[in-house]
């Protein structure tokens, strides 16, 4: 289905080498110190800020290309402006006081906030939320078509390709590795559209072979469904990539403006990815296979070592945001649950030293199991949008609302009651979800409604009345304080 030159496979195994390379380098420079390899030690900069910020959360890129290929120009109205908005929301709101906590991760602020109860449910669903499976699989799928590798090999490479410098540098070298895809995503967009736009023609070949509605800001679409879309964006405030770079910068002024600049770069890459959709659905109408409509382009406009390039492009975006999510959902699993449940603990005792290499080598521990359970799931369910979809409707809910109210004294709530939003918020929508395609399996959910929505609309109502019952002790009289204090540690 791919053709590659010798200079086009030559090109694609330099990036796969140099990736290995600026990792291993990084790696050098880490210590086993918490904040060193969970973190970078504080230490991001703006440029670089943003540069893993960008690369980090754009891995979908396969998913990108098909959404623009079936629905034109609306794709980056409706998969891009939301995001936008609430990554500027997320600037302006709480990169300031996420970065002005000290902290590691969103579980930590739970356990500040809240409980270790709370934490460790909060923790559960965070490792769900950041899985690296979609990316697994899109990897593997992608090196299945440049290579003809089997599909078992293609998820083999791919897992160790991106455990083996993860594991010795940690944040470090994902950063490091960020950087660079940051440059070639970019590059391997910018060489194609020239090359579309000489082989086609410009905007009257597009208007020429497009239908009407791809020219559409709407797509032909529905209000619901453009506000569904809008629900999903949530996911930004609760994306533990966007904590943990805030986390990482060197102040919050960096943190805020990092991810306002990080806007700007989304913005324009969105815009070579519509127009390299919009010229694919053109110039190859009858796709069987949108997914793959980047790569069929490719096939037809690009000459040997531009076609290289275009790939390495692809490949950089997808393996951007695996590093971070395979890196985050270990850290996840080995320091927020199992280190902080005391799992291990007569390990630690005659093994690790202190708590700041306790927390590293967890996390070591963690890449490994969440590696191996990623690959395990990306066998299970082979498509990209299914994981995606589940993923994000059964977990947001949990992790929204107490979450969003921990950062804010005036909305924080009784640890209790916020655990209960966490626990029945993520239960309903996961019920909800199961409900729709139980039985028949014909994915018609109760009432018509998505699986999210009565998520939320349970956990703001424990919110509620959290807030009431927060209110109610709060208003006590001075002479029940005695009284009050028993009860706020009943709820705690």
């Amino acid at each position: 289905m791919i053709s590659l030159s010798p200079a086009d496979a030559l090109l694609i195994i330099l990036y796969f080498i140099s990736v290995i390379v600026v990792g291993f380098h990084s790696a050098r420079k880490t210590t086993t110190r918490q904040e060193d390899y969970l973190l970078a030690g504080r230490s991001l900069t703006l440029p670089v800020f943003v540069m893993t910020l960008v690369s980090t959360w754009y891995g979908g890129i396969l998913g990108v290309g098909e959404f623009s290929y079936l629905y034109g120009i609306s794709n980056w109205f409706v998969q891009g402006v939301p995001y936008y908005l609430f990554a500027a929301f997320f600037a302006f709101l709480l990169a300031r006081k996420i970065r002005a906590t000290n902290l590691y991760t969103i579980p930590d602020k739970l356990y500040q906030s809240y409980d270790t109860k709370t934490a460790v449910l909060g923790a559960v669903l965070t490792f769900i939320l950041m899985t690296p499976a979609p990316y697994i699989l899109m990897l593997s799928l992608f090196l299945q078509m440049i290579f003809g590798w089997g599909m078992g090999f293609s998820l083999a490479v791919t897992a160790v390709l991106a455990l083996s410098y993860l594991y010795l540098g940690g944040f470090r070298s994902d950063v490091a590795t960020d950087v660079l895809e940051f440059i070639l995503m970019f590059v391997g967009f910018a060489v194609i559209i020239p090359y579309a736009v000489s082989h086609f023609g410009g905007l009257e070949f597009l208007q020429a072979h497009l239908p009407p509605f791809h020219l559409m800001w709407h797509g032909g679409h529905s209000p619901q469904f453009i506000m569904v879309w809008f629900f999903i964006a949530l996911w930004t405030l609760v994306d533990p990539a966007f904590h943990q770079r805030c986390y990482a910068a060197k102040d919050g002024a960096t943190a805020q403006r990092g991810i306002l600049v990080s806007i700007f770069f989304w913005f324009l890459f969105d815009g070579m990815t519509a127009a390299a959709g919009l010229y694919a659905r053109a110039a190859l109408p009858r796709l069987d296979e949108p997914m793959l409509s980047y790569p069929m382009l490719a096939e037809i406009v690009l000459p040997p070592v531009a076609k290289g390039l275009f790939y390495i492009g692809i490949l950089a975006t997808i393996m951007s945001t695996l590093n971070t999510l395979g890196f985050v959902s270990a850290q996840t699993l080995g320091r927020d649950i199992l280190l902080r449940l005391g799992i291990g603990r007569s390990i630690r005792a005659t093994t690790i030293v202190d708590t700041e290499t306790a927390a590293s080598g967890f996390t070591k521990a963690g890449l490994i199991i969440s590696f191996f359970l990623s690959v395990l799931l990306a066998l299970a369910i082979p498509s990209v949008i299914k994981i995606w979809y589940t993923i994000g409707t059964v977990t947001i809910p949990g992790l929204l609302v107490p979450l969003m109210a921990s950062y804010f004294a005036r909305l924080r709530i009784p640890a209790r009651f916020a655990f209960l939003a966490m626990l029945f918020g993520w239960l309903t929508s996961l019920s909800w979800l199961i409900a729709g395609y139980g039985g028949s399996g014909s994915g018609t959910y109760p009432l018509g409604v998505e699986p999210m929505y009565p998520g939320l609309a349970v956990a703001l109502v424990l919110w509620g009345v959290g807030r009431v019952r927060s209110s109610m002790i709060n208003s006590l009289p001075a002479s029940s304080s005695a009284d009050s204090s028993r009860n706020r540690s009943s709820l705690a």
